[in-house]
């Protein structure tokens, strides 16, 4: 049997410009162990996912601020801290670029996600007298969170639900929020376009990139398990 997987989205499923692989729709609705998409993103973005592949709508969204499995959905961040963080960088004179409206953040729910063009230092400043929030680079946005969430705490959550252990299940991801997710997986990939922190917490770091990367993993699970 092939074994349950917890896929981060962007990088890891996408092409270099961002894009859902097409492979996607080829390789997930028929695999045979539960998926769980575990994300930086919003809410509605991973269940939007689940929905167009015929999945159950299993995900974790804002680094673990937000879990959805069994139709149930748990809140796990709290939004007061990262928010009084981003209000105090702007006084600071810093500009997040996105505001409460933008897509990016109209429905985060936990969290907040401040540009890459955004000043980085004064970011990490604002937060750096508080002890419950921190500031995780992704590559693709500078998400100001609790502390106590993580991607991985949230699949602990998930394995929990559905009946397995985290360690049943394989993790492919390419950023530093994923590296909660390998810690408690029981086999973790890091695909080639990885950020340090990936690398050095994966077991495994794959030769090809974005969904390249994650296609090859895929390929090599199912030939494992026949």
């Amino acid at each position: 049997m092939v074994p349950p997987l917890a896929l981060d989205i962007d990088g890891t499923l996408t092409t270099a410009s961002g894009r859902i692989d097409a492979r996607v729709f080829e390789l997930l609705p028929d695999w045979d162990a539960p998926i769980v998409f575990a994300t930086g993103k919003s809410f509605p973005y991973p269940v939007a996912l689940a929905h167009f592949l015929g999945r159950a709508e299993t995900v974790i969204a804002e680094n673990g601020g937000v879990v959805h499995v069994d139709g149930e959905t748990t809140v796990l961040g709290d939004p007061s801290a990262p928010r009084a963080v981003v209000e105090a960088f702007r006084e600071r004179g810093g500009d997040p670029i996105w505001g409460p409206e933008d897509t990016v953040n109209r429905w985060r729910e936990t969290e907040v996600a401040v540009s890459l063009d955004a000043d980085e230092s004064l970011l990490r400043a604002a937060a750096a007298g508080t002890d419950d929030v921190e500031v995780v680079d992704t590559g693709y946005a500078y998400h100001v969170k609790s502390t106590g969430v993580s991607k991985g705490r949230a699949l602990e959550r998930v394995a929990d639900a559905l009946g397995l252990d985290s360690g049943a299940f394989v993790a492919v991801g390419d950023s530093e929020n994923d590296a909660s997710t390998f810690a408690v997986a029981g086999e973790s990939y890091a695909v080639a376009n990885a950020d340090e922190t990936a690398r050095d917490a994966a077991d495994t770091v794959v030769s090809a990139s974005y969904m390249d990367g994650t296609a090859g993993v895929l390929a090599d699970l199912r030939k494992r398990s026949e």
